[in-house]
């Protein structure tokens, strides 16, 4: 208990300081993209302060989320991250298609770019993004808020990486139209690395049934069981990235002892453990009880 307590506050701290780099890294590169007149720094400055929204929600998330449950908060803040996910990629996804747009316009009208100043900003915001990445990559192992915020902060270490390119290009050889294309670049990266977490994160609040759990295929299993008529009425949903549900009514052919169903339960529920990772089982026990036995019901 003390380790995972010790973990959680290792994860606070982490994102603390990703937060306070990224502040600074922010409002050096909206004064320099204004000074320098480019739309990737500007850009780079905009999914930067992104960064700072994401971090801060996944801060707030991570706090919550220790939270005791309580009888006005049954789940207690079990879906704080999961919700600091689909915000943060969202946001990726936001800020994608505004730079595809600026990007576009820019493109059309090019403009001479103070290039100095897009190196050496471009730099330091490779060195503090890198540093944020390589706080994060752990916990973004096994967590999808810290997964999000990891992915915000890598993806702009990338952009930024290109910005450098690209302020190389401008300083030798005058390609000022390099700006816009390193902007696109950078929005349809932000689209093809949030979309997968959108995802997954929509999935989740949504309570759709998680990826590999096949009901169909639990439903045949179960239905072979001893005494046991037909398992109908089922919902399958994860409260989070490590808490997945099952419910379900349970027809039995006859009408056994609560020990007995007991003892049946026990079975049923290391099989769906061991097979789909399902740790939390509710099911409710029915003899010729007239309800609808449909497999999916709409409650």
């Amino acid at each position: 208990m003390g380790g995972n307590h010790h973990q959680n506050d290792t994860k606070g701290t982490k994102l603390v300081v990703s937060i306070l780099l990224n502040v600074i890294i922010t409002a050096s590169q909206v004064i320099g993209g204004v000074i320098s007149g480019s739309l990737a720094l500007l850009s780079d400055a905009l999914h930067n302060f992104s960064d700072v929204l994401s971090l801060l929600i996944s801060y707030v998330a991570e706090r919550l989320s220790k939270r005791s449950a309580s009888t006005s908060k049954t789940f207690g803040y079990k879906r704080a991250e999961i919700i600091a996910a689909f915000i943060n990629s969202s946001t990726l996804l936001i800020v994608a298609v505004i730079l595809i747009i600026e990007s576009i316009e820019r493109f059309i009208s090019p403009q001479e770019i103070e290039s100095n100043l897009v190196i050496w900003l471009s730099a330091i915001a490779i060195v503090a993004n890198g540093l944020s990445v390589l706080l994060l990559r752990k916990e973004a192992e096994s967590n999808m808020n810290m997964r999000s915020a990891y992915l915000h902060l890598l993806t702009d270490m990338s952009a930024s990486v290109a910005v450098l390119i690209g302020g190389l290009l401008m300083k030798y050889y005058q390609l000022w139209w390099v700006d816009s294309l390193l902007t696109l670049a950078i929005a349809l990266y932000l689209i093809y690395m949030g979309y997968d977490l959108f995802k997954q994160s929509l999935k989740v609040l949504m309570l759709f049934t998680p990826e590999g759990i096949h009901i169909d295929n639990i439903i045949e299993t179960i239905n072979q069981y001893p005494n046991v008529k037909a398992m109908h009425h089922v919902h399958v949903w994860q409260a989070n990235e490590h808490e997945t549900h099952l419910e379900a009514h349970l027809d039995l052919q006859d009408d056994i002892k609560i020990s007995e169903f007991d003892a049946l339960l026990l079975q049923i529920e290391a099989y769906l453990h061991k097979e789909f990772g399902i740790n939390h089982v509710n099911i409710q026990p029915e003899f010729n009880k007239n309800d609808a036995k449909d497999v999916i019901v709409q409650d």
